[in-house]
């Protein structure tokens, strides 16, 4: 008997290795216009998408216009999403034996769907999801409470009966707060942040197919 069967799912990080390509690509705007960042960028941007990641650069004193940083943020990914981009280990397996025990499966993501939707199309799982989200469906970021919510009266189940999954701190605290269950992932990118995350959630796991074994 599963305990859960309605799942949220984060993207890059969680269903696909997609997060040393982000970071190398935002990092290189940094760095393409000089601009000193901190260690902790990668756990402060990976919640926000472009547009708040975009928000952000410019606190850093990055002075290209906010269209521009999008469209060149755009075109560094797109490459990267459509083409290369992985699954991450047993994810297609899982959500596959998920969904045929008739469990609801949903996304919610920072990543645009420009980006987002031919990456799952590719890795032929777009079809298995009820809903795949970006953040700019809900005209906020994962740093707010409030999509939490709202991606449960969309989905139609209470909040308590959601199982959101995400392998960034700040996204698993958030969704914690907003009244959901957590369930923390492994992703090397937050590899140094492993015991933070296992101390705010209800669950960790280090590969999906211990998903199919939670309890």
């Amino acid at each position: 008997m599963m305990k859960y069967t309605t799942y949220l799912f984060d993207f890059d990080g969680t269903l696909v290795d997609s997060m040393p390509a982000y970071v190398s690509m935002m990092k290189q705007i940094l760095d393409e216009n000089n601009i000193a960042y901190g260690e902790d960028l990668v756990k402060i941007i990976t919640p926000l998408g472009f547009k708040g990641t975009a928000k952000y650069f410019k606190t850093l004193g990055l002075t290209m216009p906010e269209d521009e940083l999008l469209e060149k943020m755009g075109a560094y990914a797109y490459h990267e999403y459509v083409y290369h981009i992985p699954a991450k280990q047993n994810v297609i397996e899982v959500l596959k034996e998920l969904k045929s025990r008739g469990a609801g499966l949903h996304v919610l993501t920072a990543s645009p769907h420009v980006t987002l939707d031919p990456c799952l199309k590719r890795l032929d799982i777009f079809d298995l999801f009820e809903n795949v989200w970006s953040c700019e469906d809900f005209g906020t970021t994962k740093a707010d409470p409030a999509i939490y919510r709202m991606a449960a009266e969309k989905i139609g189940k209470p909040i308590e009966e959601i199982l959101f999954l995400d392998d960034n701190f700040n996204a698993d605290k958030t969704a914690k707060e907003a009244g959901m269950p957590v369930c923390g992932v492994f992703d090397e990118s937050s590899a140094e942040y492993t015991e933070e995350i296992k101390a705010i959630t209800d669950y960790y796991i280090n590969d999906f197919s211990e998903l199919l074994t939670l309890n």
